[in-house]
């Protein structure tokens, strides 16, 4: 392949999505691609014109290090969700007369679920005009929910964050002399892996979290109300782990049961935050115990410092996989990771068609989570460890770790 490349980086951010962006960018210049461009702000930035030669912004073999350790989108992001093709084919078009502008051979999109529904339309239009352009997606969420896949780039490294800041989150509680109950907000619209990840923090010297509630289930108040209050009798400090996604039976999430703000994206997702709060409100009126809710939010997609190397790695080695798979005429394809041992842990690339991933959620399989829904089984604690191993750390300056930053 002679021609260009453009990738392009969608959806929520994480801690190792840029080592797929230096994946993609090394291995297309290695195989001899002429210009990796980078779209800014993805599809959305792209349809604006917005785009940048990344050869000028990567320069040197430090400056990839320094990539790879970066966290968040070096290229930014959005949440552009394309029309159907039979309702707006003027957006394909515009799309196709950039791509043929610049003289782009493959299209790479590194994201979760709705970034692969971008993939599936854009080499669906592809094949609808006879277009010889190549679109490959490159897998990332730490929602860890996208189908085929053994797992996604970015969710190790939160999974161990989670893990890790939980276990300072129960050494904390047990400071005080009076009864405790700190209840913990992890990621996790609809699939609970994240939230799962706090069970790791079971280990020889500390006795992990309470409970766990994934919204596989129905979240019910009545139950975790005397669960609460059964704990309360023999424990001085309880900590409970829950996803900002659970609900109640009628479908509700359980931060719309008190007063809140909603927002909602392009995709039709609603801002989820709150749920820990209204359940440590609930309890101290109830019980007149202390009470604490405490949201991981954005630390957790954003913590570079708690990388995992096993993470990272996957990370660099899925953007490379997209790209080979390209220049060997793959198109609409999706790189996933198929776990070929545990012990000693060993992961392959291969690809898979787009529409077997675009727009299904990979969800915590019930026989994962424990009969009475408050923790989960041995099974999962197994799967997630060998993502979370060993680390990579900062480039360090001045005592704090060191970005590379695009500056334009």
């Amino acid at each position: 392949m002679r021609g260009n490349v453009i990738v392009g980086q969608s959806g929520g951010p994480t801690s190792v999505i840029n080592s797929s962006l230096v994946g993609v960018y090394k291995t297309a210049k290695d195989r001899g691609a002429g210009k990796v461009y980078g779209m800014l702000h993805g599809i959305k930035g792209l349809l604006d014109g917005q785009y940048v030669d990344l050869s000028e912004h990567i320069k040197t073999d430090l400056d990839i290090d320094l990539l790879k350790r970066t966290p968040s989108s070096f290229l930014g992001s959005c949440r552009y969700k394309l029309p159907e093709i039979c309702d707006n084919r003027d957006v394909y078009d515009q799309i196709f007369a950039k791509l043929k502008e610049l003289n782009i051979e493959a299209f790479f999109y590194i994201g979760g679920n709705d970034s692969m529904d971008t993939i599936k339309k854009l080499s669906d239009y592809a094949i609808l005009i006879n277009s010889d352009i190549k679109f490959m997606g490159v897998p990332k969420t730490i929602d860890n929910d996208l189908a085929t896949t053994d797992h996604t780039p970015g969710y190790g490294s939160a999974a161990k964050y989670i893990a890790a800041v939980t276990k300072e989150i129960i050494r904390d509680g047990l400071v005080y002399d009076y009864p405790t109950i700190t209840i913990i907000e992890i990621m996790g619209r609809n699939a609970g892996w994240l939230t799962a990840a706090a069970a790791l923090s079971k280990t020889e010297d500390c006795e992990g979290v309470d409970m766990i509630f994934l919204p596989e289930v129905p979240f019910d108040i009545d139950f975790f109300m005397n669960k609460v209050k059964e704990l309360s009798k023999v424990k001085s400090s309880i900590v409970i782990a829950i996803s900002e996604g659970i609900k109640v039976a009628d479908g509700r999430y359980v931060f719309e049961l008190a007063d809140h703000v909603e927002f909602t994206d392009a995709f039709g997702h609603k801002q989820l935050s709150g749920s820990a709060k209204f359940l440590a409100n609930k309890i101290g009126a109830e019980l007149g115990v202390k009470t604490r809710a405490i949201e991981l939010s954005t630390l957790q997609r954003c913590a570079a410092h708690m990388t995992s190397r096993v993470d990272i790695t996957e990370a660099f080695q899925v953007g490379g996989a997209a790209v080979k798979a390209a220049f060997e005429g793959e198109t609409g394809k999706v790189i996933v990771l198929d776990r070929v041992s545990d012990d000693p842990y060993i992961c392959v690339t291969s690809s898979q068609d787009v529409h077997k991933i675009a727009n299904i959620e990979k969800k915590v399989p019930l026989e994962w989570i424990t009969k009475d829904n408050t923790y989960v089984s041995d099974e999962l604690i197994h799967y997630i460890k060998p993502l979370i191993q060993a680390e990579l750390s900062p480039v360090m300056v001045d005592g704090l770790p060191r970005h590379l930053r695009l500056n334009l």
